[in-house]
């Protein structure tokens, strides 16, 4: 039976799988519903070449140091109307002297399994709470042979998701923002402009749970990205698959296997783009020209696949495009309304921007993307980020490693739990120490282009300031609108709609200075905003161009600047540590002398220990 006929059951959830951990073979497939091979049975240990790492992914590597443990994944498709299959493992181990029925192959004195639903939609937190009610049960039993609780699960959740449009409370569920800036507070922002750059970014830390909670909840503060923004993220293939010979890398077959929009899709744009020429002017899409020809060159696969190759062999779209759509987009703006724009330059300094954004109810559904490939907003969101080889893989296991090299992979946002993807630096851009909330980045230019503007630190210290007030409060903590978890995915938005709307101003280097000139060079020729740029929005005439927090320096920015200096930077560090150190000797040393000196106390932060005080 073919792969596509394994999937004509159209329910969200595909398989439930159990992985255990047999003494001899390792980690396998004890069970499965429907069978993960359709000529198989439920009991087979068989796997699709496709999924041959599903057993390392649903047991983690170290997984017999946490009594439990969650872990989300992401498998490739198995045929090419299938996209990315979401997994959600429950890992729990009991001791084999509890069991009621002890199988042969029980030869150490700990049971150790993982119960996982294979999906189609991305509902991580929803599945997550299902699984691990039916995995507590299912261990109850003390009998794993009783797999009926199994088969009732995969039942039940097709019934109740069976339909169900992806909405945000359901899609958040278990991922807290609020949380994640508590911890790593200004960063959080470098981490949003890493991953916009498309740079290759591992997250370190375990337990598991803890470290696809920390990628994920960054990932959800892109809009869009975890409803719609998902469905390519894991287009890769296993390691005996892919064929040494380079030759057979540059076959079509290869390429069609990354290229995120199909040949018959940009057959089926280009007759739509013809039609829409013949009814509008051609200066109403700046990817649009006088013939049909010109769009043919907008896509195109790489012209090849090899060590050598250079990034820029990933992108699709001709570097013209940017002009002339540039060019484009600026006279009709001129046209359209010139006062406009002399109104958003002559802004107020020194008053942050700090309007709402709008609720996303209202503006019409999404539409798929010609270019993406994507279901996208009336503002051409999510961006078209993890699309043409660069994956996001919450957790990776050790079997994967070989991915971080490969060379039909142009980048990734990844989670390890292993110390050998730590120790391989030169593999990663970045690697973000989750426990320590750092951020790893071996190459200075990069560290360049990621320094936050003025404009940025304002935009980051606000959202620190709301979270933080009222977190001692139990009964206030993230029940409130402003610093809350919706709250703060709202500021990224807005965030983001600022920025590409002042992408499309004319003479717009006053406005993107606020967002670093560097930064911005840098962004504009990764592939996502490529494919933004060559679409027409609408709904971006209706968002104010420029920063969100743009205005004249001050004094407060200078403290500000200082603090985030000394926050990230080792010899800030030292510094902040000699000045507590100091201040509390000064204090003990008063003290045993009995003289309390009045005008010295020690700084509870580096915070204020650079303040400055009159």
């Amino acid at each position: 039976m073919s792969a596509a006929s394994r999937d004509d059951g159209r329910g969200p959830v595909l398989h439930i799988v159990v992985v255990g951990f047999h003494h001899k073979k390792g980690c396998q497939v004890e069970f499965s519903y429907p069978p993960l091979m359709p000529d198989e049975g439920h009991d087979s240990n068989l796997l699709p070449e496709e999924w041959k790492y599903l057993p390392f992914l649903a047991l983690p590597d170290g997984a017999h140091n946490y009594q439990e443990d969650t872990v989300f994944f992401h498998l490739p498709p198995l045929s090419a109307d299938m996209k990315c299959v979401y997994g959600v493992s429950c890992y729990r181990q009991i001791e084999a002297k509890a069991l009621k029925v002890r199988q042969a192959d029980v030869t150490r004195e700990t049971v150790q399994k993982s119960v996982c639903v294979l999906s189609r939609v991305p509902l991580y937190g929803l599945l997550q709470a299902k699984l691990q009610l039916i995995t507590h049960a299912y261990f109850e039993e003390k009998d794993f042979s009783q797999i009926s609780i199994l088969k009732e699960l995969y039942e039940h959740m097709n019934s109740s998701l069976r339909g169900s449009a992806l909405e945000g409370s359901q899609v958040y569920l278990g991922l807290s923002p609020r949380d994640l800036i508590l911890h790593f507070r200004h960063k959080v922002l470098i981490l949003f402009k890493l991953i916009l750059l498309e740079k290759k970014v591992l997250f370190y830390v375990s337990p598991v749970s803890r470290l696809v909670g920390a990628l994920m909840t960054v990932l959800s503060l892109f809009p869009g990205m975890m409803e719609h923004g998902l469905v390519d993220s894991s287009h890769y293939r296993p390691k005996s698959s892919v064929s040494e010979d380079l030759s057979l890398v540059d076959s079509v077959s290869g390429v069609e296997e990354f290229v995120s929009v199909s040949a018959i899709d940009i057959a089926n744009s280009n007759l739509e783009l013809e039609a829409d020429e013949t009814a509008q002017p051609a200066t109403e899409s700046p990817s649009s020209g006088n013939n049909t020809e010109g769009d043919n060159q907008l896509l195109k696969p790489p012209s090849r696949t090899s060590p050598e190759s250079s990034e820029s062999d990933w992108e699709t779209l001709d570097p013209s495009v940017l002009e002339e759509g540039g060019a484009k987009e600026a006279a009709e703006g001129k046209e359209a309304a010139p006062e406009q724009l002399s109104d958003a330059f002559d802004s107020k300094p020194g008053t942050p921007i700090t309007v709402q954004p709008q609720a996303a109810i209202g503006q019409g559904g999404v539409t798929q993307g010609l270019l993406s490939g994507l279901e996208e907003d009336q503002y051409g969101l999510p961006l078209a980020i993890f699309t043409k080889g660069y994956l996001c893989l919450p957790y990776m296991a050790l079997q994967q490693h070989h991915l971080l090299s490969d060379v039909t992979v142009r980048g990734f946002v990844a989670g390890a739990t292993n110390i050998l993807f730590r120790q391989q630096r030169h593999l990663s851009d970045a690697i973000v120490e989750v426990e320590e909330a750092l951020i790893q980045i071996q190459d200075p230019e990069l560290r360049k282009i990621l320094s936050l503007t003025t404009a940025d630190l304002r935009f980051a210290d606000y959202l620190v300031k709301h979270v933080t007030e009222n977190r001692d409060d139990v009964f206030l903590d993230g029940t409130g609108w402003e610093g809350g978890d919706e709250w703060i995915r709202a500021q990224f938005t807005l965030y983001l709609h600022s920025l590409l709307s002042s992408v499309l101003q004319q003479d717009n280097e006053r406005l993107l200075a606020d967002y670093g000139s560097s930064f911005i060079a840098a962004w504009k020729i990764t592939h996502s905003f490529r494919v933004w740029f060559s679409n027409k929005h609408p709904a971006m005439t209706a968002v104010t161009p420029g920063h969100p927090f743009q205005g004249q320096y001050s004094v407060a920015d200078m403290k500000l600047r200082l603090s985030h200096s000394v926050q990230n930077s080792e010899r800030g560090k030292k510094i902040g540590n000699a000045m507590i150190t100091t201040s509390r000797s000064v204090v003990q040393t008063g003290k045993a002398v009995g003289t309390e000196p009045a005008a010295v106390t020690p700084p509870a932060s580096p915070e204020e220990a650079t303040e400055v005080k009159p």
